[in-house]
């Protein structure tokens, strides 16, 4: 009967660590899983934020470039300009210099 108390006494001081141990294996994964968790929600918002970021660049690329096209174009057409101005007033002093010079023969 000693040995048989004994043996229940020993048991019941042994089942409590086994518990235990248990307790923290579960917790232990409980951990594991909320860090896994975290960390594909964190490489979805870097993914995300990384797409947002290479979009956006790219629609400042293309407004920067439409600008400078549209500059180019204004600079061209006012070089135009210029020099139908240039050419012309050329040839009105070509003109005027040749009929002075007719003047002066006659």
């Amino acid at each position: 009967m000693k040995a048989t108390l004994v043996t229940i006494v020993v048991t019941a001081l042994a089942v409590g660590p086994v518990l235990r141990a248990q307790d923290v294996a579960t917790d232990t994964k409980k951990a594991a899983d909320k860090t896994a968790d975290v960390t594909k929600d964190t490489s979805k918002d870097v993914a995300h934020g990384t797409k947002t970021a290479a979009t956006k660049t790219a629609d400042v690329t293309k407004d920067t470039s439409k600008d400078v096209a549209h500059g180019t174009t204004k600079a061209a057409k006012a070089t135009e300009k210029g020099v139908e101005k240039g050419a012309k007033a050329t040839g009105d002093a070509v003109k005027t210099g040749a009929d002075k010079a007719v003047d002066a023969v006659k």
